[in-house]
């Protein structure tokens, strides 16, 4: 007996489907926008183009923080006070490292129990995909899909090592990094230049013995944060304190993040942000197609390994090699 066959729907059911906020449909559109068979991309840029009139009308929140630091617990306990009041909220993770740990250790719904309960929510965890290129990639195009879909907040979390903070940044409004009091070294050991992106920075689980050294901290971030460059010339990264697992002052967190919306927004800074992610995301996505286009060549593949021993054994300079490579594949120098 042949096993059955799940048939791909066609553009138009998605696309309705989307519109009509189906999460049944979003998940498989989603899944269709992951997958790396050829045919499945070109499904999904075609999706992608329908929808596009449709995306754009949601507040796009990056938040980041090093493990420990309270990400999921804040989302949850903020997710689920919006959706009380009346928004839409979708969840995204970005997490390169979910290949190699042996699953996304983001975007986990049992990390978010309460909101994973709520039927204007949505929670999707991180793409398997073991490149941050690859990852950011999709969750680009999920949040395109999740604004087709009616959600007028997505958040996006990251896992807060590495380079995903900054891929983060470049495709949100705002970029909030929660912090610990007394975490380390005075700036315990977070990298100064995802200081210079973030819009907020919120001292987190201030509460109980902890109130006074998130006070603390709080002050020594802000005197950091003078000497420091704002990413805007019309917002100044406000620094605060607050406690996800008890709801503290999670009110105050969104009423800044409205503040910047409004602030950006009548400036005009907020739309030229916006059409600069578009245009890098452009930018990324020729880089991408190069290199498939580089590895799906029969003459490199047949080179490829012979030409990475050269450079490994310091016999041929990269940039030649680089020369060599784009030659086998019709490009001059």
């Amino acid at each position: 007996m042949q096993p059955a066959t799940v048939s791909t729907p066609s553009i138009d059911a998605y696309v309705k489907g989307v519109l009509a906020g189906d999460r049944a449909m979003l998940a498989r559109a989603i899944t269709l926008v992951e997958s790396t068979k050829p045919a499945h991309s070109a499904l999904a840029q075609q999706l992608l183009q329908a929808l596009l009139p449709h995306t754009g009308g949601s507040i796009r929140l990056g938040i980041t923080g090093v493990p420990g630091v309270g990400k999921s617990t804040t989302i949850d306990m903020l997710g689920t006070n919006l959706v009380k009041a009346g928004h839409t909220v979708a969840v995204l993770a970005v997490d390169p490292t979910s290949k190699r740990t042996g699953g996304s250790i983001l975007g986990d719904k049992t990390r978010m129990s309460q909101l994973a309960q709520e039927p204007l929510a949505f929670i999707r965890p991180s793409p398997s995909s073991c490149t941050l290129g690859g990852v950011t990639r999709k969750t680009r195009e999920t949040m395109a899909l999740c604004e087709a879909a009616g959600f007028d907040i997505v958040i996006v979390e990251t896992v807060g090592v590495g380079q995903s903070e900054i891929a983060v940044a470049d495709m949100v409004d705002f970029f909030l990094v929660l912090l610990l009091a007394g975490g380390g070294d005075d700036l315990q050991g977070i990298k100064k230049g995802i200081i210079e992106i973030a819009d907020m920075i919120a001292i987190n689980k201030a509460d109980g013995d902890n109130i006074l050294r998130a006070e603390r901290a709080a002050a020594e971030y802000r005197g950091a944060m003078q000497i420091l460059t704002p990413s805007s010339p019309n917002w100044t990264p406000p620094v605060i304190t607050i406690s996800g697992a008890h709801n503290k002052d999670l009110d105050k967190l969104w009423a800044k993040i409205l503040d910047y919306r409004r602030d950006l927004g009548e400036s005009g800074e907020l739309q030229e942000r916006r059409q600069k992610q578009a245009v890098a995301w452009m930018h990324d996505m020729l880089s991408d197609r190069i290199m498939e286009t580089v590895h799906a060549n029969p003459r490199v593949s047949a080179r490829m390994q012979s030409i990475e021993a050269d450079v490994r054994q310091g016999r041929l300079l990269p940039t030649l090699a680089v020369d060599e490579i784009m030659g086998l594949i019709g490009f001059s120098a």
